[in-house]
């Protein structure tokens, strides 16, 4: 096994992804969207008179890929 051989990602994307001395591909969460939508279901709990609908809320995530990771697989090949 060779270091090309391993790689990784972090997740949510936080500050320190992109500002480390090699900056690291990220999985980004919508986080406006999340806030809002738990907001929402939270008022709707809040204003329940029994009639509730629950649902099952999904956000896909983004892959956030530094420029300096662009390429990569071209560089191994």
């Amino acid at each position: 096994m060779r270091p090309d051989d391993i790689a990784l990602i972090g997740y949510d994307d936080i500050y320190f992804a992109a500002s480390a001395a090699i900056p690291l591909s990220s999985v980004r969460q919508p986080s406006w969207e999340l806030g809002r939508a738990a907001t929402e279901l939270l008022m709707a709990e809040i204003e329940d008179d029994g009639s509730v609908e629950y649902r099952h809320v999904v956000f896909p995530p983004e892959l956030v890929i530094p420029e300096s990771a662009v390429g990569r697989q071209e560089r191994r090949q």
